[in-house]
């Protein structure tokens, strides 16, 4: 609760802004493609409420959450370190995430959430990969992989915000011990099972096949 509580002051802050820019006249991006087209007035748009609140998975969150600044670090942080034919991996979403954290500002509780954060989208990524190894056939399997990843998205987000909260370290580290630590080894967990559980192949629609 307290978590979800306190993102609604950035919620607020994010909206009046955004309102502004767009009243303004400075906030349209262009126009939709329907038909007739309809103009778009996102130019400035910071976070998608409903997105945080209902995120069915913790890799979602950098895209619907402090959004320019999350599209500048990916663009100048995160792809800058990926290496040419590989994929990236756990150390570029760290090296991002720590770079974010510094440019909060040079808090025990910024960096502890931060580098949580990794934890948490890496732990997010390996369920996926399962859910998306699940066939047709096991749909109620494939629904709980679902379930598990917005249940796990949800408790690893408000239980790391405590240390964006607190900010002190001594503070960050007592709240985090009050639950076991239980959003720091869980992510861990999860990442060494997927060491351990390969998922299978992602299954292909025959439509995606044929394309």
């Amino acid at each position: 609760m307290s978590g979800f509580t306190a993102r609604w002051k950035y919620y607020f802050i994010w909206s009046i802004s955004e309102a502004s820019i767009i009243i303004s006249g400075l906030g349209f991006s262009g126009w939709t493609e329907s038909s007739p087209p309809k103009p778009r007035w996102d130019r400035a748009k910071n976070v998608d409420i409903v997105g945080v609140e209902l995120a069915k998975s913790a890799v979602v969150i950098p895209t619907v959450w402090n959004i320019q600044v999350s599209t500048w670090l990916r663009h100048y942080v995160y792809e800058r370190l990926i290496q040419n034919g590989k994929k990236p991996g756990f150390f570029q979403l760290l090296a991002t995430q720590t770079v974010s954290a510094i440019w909060h500002g040079l808090y025990p509780g910024y960096i502890i959430f931060f580098v949580q954060s990794a934890l948490m989208i890496a732990g997010s990524r390996v369920i996926y990969r399962w859910q998306q190894g699940v066939p047709p056939t096991m749909a109620l399997v494939k629904n709980v992989l679902v379930f598990m990843n917005f249940a796990y998205t949800l408790l690893v987000l408000n239980y790391s915000s405590v240390g964006f909260m607190v900010l002190s370290l001594h503070e960050t580290i007592a709240s985090y011990g009050s639950v076991y630590y239980i959003g720091t080894v869980l992510p861990v967990v999860v990442i060494l099972l997927g060491k351990v559980i390969k998922p299978g192949k992602p299954v292909r629609t025959k439509a995606r096949k044929d394309q």
